[in-house]
Protein backbone atom coordinates (compact mmCIF):
# COMPACT_ATOMS: atom_id res chain seq x y z
CA UNK A 1 0.00 0.00 0.00
CA UNK A 2 1.16 3.40 -1.11
CA UNK A 3 1.65 6.12 1.36
CA UNK A 4 -1.23 8.24 -0.62
CA UNK A 5 -3.09 5.39 -0.35
CA UNK A 6 -2.70 5.34 3.39
CA UNK A 7 -2.91 9.15 3.37
CA UNK A 8 -6.29 9.46 1.14
CA UNK A 9 -7.62 6.10 3.92
CA UNK A 10 -6.84 8.50 7.05
CA UNK A 11 -8.87 12.00 5.07
CA UNK A 12 -11.82 9.78 4.55
CA UNK A 13 -12.12 9.03 7.65
CA UNK A 14 -11.33 12.06 8.94
CA UNK A 15 -14.02 13.70 6.79
CA UNK A 16 -16.63 10.69 8.29
CA UNK A 17 -15.64 11.92 11.57
CA UNK A 18 -16.31 15.61 11.13
CA UNK A 19 -19.53 15.17 9.59
CA UNK A 20 -20.68 12.53 12.51
CA UNK A 21 -19.71 14.82 15.02
CA UNK A 22 -20.71 18.03 13.15
CA UNK A 23 -24.05 18.76 15.11
CA UNK A 24 -22.17 19.44 17.99
CA UNK A 25 -19.89 21.88 16.39
CA UNK A 26 -20.73 25.36 15.92
CA UNK A 27 -20.97 25.93 12.16
CA UNK A 28 -18.15 28.64 11.80
CA UNK A 29 -15.95 25.74 13.01
CA UNK A 30 -17.19 23.12 10.96
CA UNK A 31 -16.63 25.16 7.98
CA UNK A 32 -13.42 25.71 8.55
CA UNK A 33 -12.98 21.86 8.93
CA UNK A 34 -14.84 21.35 5.64
CA UNK A 35 -11.86 24.37 3.79
CA UNK A 36 -9.43 22.38 5.33
CA UNK A 37 -9.83 18.82 4.68
CA UNK A 38 -11.89 18.81 1.19
CA UNK A 39 -8.89 20.06 -0.52
CA UNK A 40 -6.61 17.78 1.01
CA UNK A 41 -9.27 14.72 -0.23
CA UNK A 42 -8.86 16.29 -3.97
CA UNK A 43 -5.50 16.40 -4.09
CA UNK A 44 -4.79 13.36 -2.52
CA UNK A 45 -7.90 11.21 -4.91
CA UNK A 46 -6.24 13.13 -7.48
CA UNK A 47 -2.87 11.54 -7.00
CA UNK A 48 -4.12 7.92 -6.48
CA UNK A 49 -2.58 5.12 -8.52
CA UNK A 50 -5.23 2.46 -9.19
CA UNK A 51 -2.28 0.14 -10.70
CA UNK A 52 -4.58 -1.54 -13.03
CA UNK A 53 -6.39 -3.33 -10.50
CA UNK A 54 -9.97 -2.08 -11.56
CA UNK A 55 -10.74 -5.72 -13.15
CA UNK A 56 -13.33 -6.27 -10.49
CA UNK A 57 -12.99 -2.80 -8.98
CA UNK A 58 -15.43 -2.05 -6.53
CA UNK A 59 -16.60 -0.46 -3.53
CA UNK A 60 -19.75 -2.07 -1.08
CA UNK A 61 -22.66 0.04 -0.81
CA UNK A 62 -22.43 0.16 3.19
CA UNK A 63 -24.43 3.66 4.07
CA UNK A 64 -28.38 3.01 4.21
CA UNK A 65 -30.81 5.66 2.90
CA UNK A 66 -32.07 6.69 6.83
CA UNK A 67 -28.27 7.51 7.84
CA UNK A 68 -27.81 9.47 4.91
CA UNK A 69 -30.98 11.32 4.81
CA UNK A 70 -30.10 11.80 8.65
CA UNK A 71 -26.69 12.89 8.02
CA UNK A 72 -28.27 15.30 5.35
CA UNK A 73 -31.02 17.00 8.02
CA UNK A 74 -28.44 17.19 10.72
CA UNK A 75 -25.76 19.46 8.16
CA UNK A 76 -28.83 21.29 6.76
CA UNK A 77 -30.08 22.32 10.48
CA UNK A 78 -26.13 23.34 10.85
CA UNK A 79 -26.13 25.29 8.12
CA UNK A 80 -29.35 26.85 8.49
CA UNK A 81 -29.58 29.86 5.79
CA UNK A 82 -26.26 29.21 4.38
CA UNK A 83 -27.33 25.68 3.06
CA UNK A 84 -28.92 26.83 -0.29
CA UNK A 85 -26.79 28.15 -3.27
CA UNK A 86 -26.55 29.26 -6.60
CA UNK A 87 -25.32 26.31 -8.53
CA UNK A 88 -23.44 27.42 -11.75
CA UNK A 89 -22.29 23.97 -12.78
CA UNK A 90 -25.42 22.27 -12.81
CA UNK A 91 -25.87 20.38 -16.24
CA UNK A 92 -29.64 21.90 -16.11
CA UNK A 93 -28.17 25.44 -15.79
CA UNK A 94 -27.49 24.92 -19.90
CA UNK A 95 -30.91 24.95 -20.39
CA UNK A 96 -32.88 27.43 -17.78
CA UNK A 97 -33.39 30.83 -17.80
CA UNK A 98 -33.95 30.67 -13.73
CA UNK A 99 -30.82 29.92 -11.23
CA UNK A 100 -30.68 26.02 -9.95
CA UNK A 101 -30.19 26.23 -6.58
CA UNK A 102 -28.29 23.26 -4.73
CA UNK A 103 -27.71 22.47 -0.82
CA UNK A 104 -24.53 22.27 0.64
CA UNK A 105 -25.95 19.81 2.79
CA UNK A 106 -26.39 17.21 -0.09
CA UNK A 107 -23.32 17.90 -1.13
CA UNK A 108 -21.97 17.12 1.56
CA UNK A 109 -23.61 14.14 2.38
CA UNK A 110 -22.98 13.12 -0.97
CA UNK A 111 -19.33 12.95 -0.13
CA UNK A 112 -20.20 11.57 3.24
CA UNK A 113 -21.57 8.27 1.30
CA UNK A 114 -18.91 8.07 -0.98
CA UNK A 115 -15.85 7.95 1.75
CA UNK A 116 -17.94 6.00 4.36
CA UNK A 117 -18.68 3.74 1.29
CA UNK A 118 -14.85 3.46 1.06
CA UNK A 119 -13.91 2.95 4.43
CA UNK A 120 -16.16 0.61 5.10
CA UNK A 121 -15.06 -1.67 2.26
CA UNK A 122 -11.17 -1.09 2.91
CA UNK A 123 -11.84 -1.82 7.04
CA UNK A 124 -9.85 -4.87 7.68
CA UNK A 125 -9.55 -5.78 4.08
CA UNK A 126 -6.92 -7.58 2.35
CA UNK A 127 -4.22 -5.87 0.10
CA UNK A 128 -5.83 -6.94 -3.23
CA UNK A 129 -9.18 -5.77 -1.92
CA UNK A 130 -7.95 -2.48 -0.79
CA UNK A 131 -6.35 -2.03 -4.26
CA UNK A 132 -9.54 -2.50 -5.85
CA UNK A 133 -11.62 -0.07 -3.94
CA UNK A 134 -8.56 2.31 -4.51
CA UNK A 135 -9.13 1.70 -8.27
CA UNK A 136 -13.21 2.36 -7.90
CA UNK A 137 -12.01 5.40 -5.74
CA UNK A 138 -10.07 6.73 -8.60
CA UNK A 139 -12.77 6.32 -11.17
CA UNK A 140 -15.57 7.29 -9.66
CA UNK A 141 -13.28 10.59 -8.44
CA UNK A 142 -12.46 11.15 -11.63
CA UNK A 143 -16.08 10.75 -13.33
CA UNK A 144 -18.46 12.02 -10.53
CA UNK A 145 -17.18 13.22 -6.93
CA UNK A 146 -14.54 15.63 -7.79
CA UNK A 147 -16.97 17.85 -9.20
CA UNK A 148 -18.91 17.53 -5.95
CA UNK A 149 -15.85 18.28 -4.01
CA UNK A 150 -15.10 20.98 -6.13
CA UNK A 151 -18.92 22.35 -6.11
CA UNK A 152 -19.20 22.46 -2.53
CA UNK A 153 -15.78 24.33 -1.91
CA UNK A 154 -17.49 27.93 -3.06
CA UNK A 155 -20.50 28.27 -0.83
CA UNK A 156 -17.80 26.54 1.61
CA UNK A 157 -15.84 29.40 1.27
CA UNK A 158 -18.39 32.17 0.79
CA UNK A 159 -19.63 31.24 4.44
CA UNK A 160 -16.69 31.42 6.09
CA UNK A 161 -15.33 34.70 4.73
CA UNK A 162 -18.93 36.23 5.05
Amino acid sequence: MTPNTLTFIALCNEYCQAIEKSAGTEPRDFVNEMLGLLPRIYITARSLEADGALDEGYIDQALDEDTYNSVMTDLRALLGEDDTFLEVFEEDMKYSDTPVAAAVSELLADLFQVFYNFIETVRDATEDVVASAVAAAKEDFEMYWAQTLCNVLRPLNSIYYR
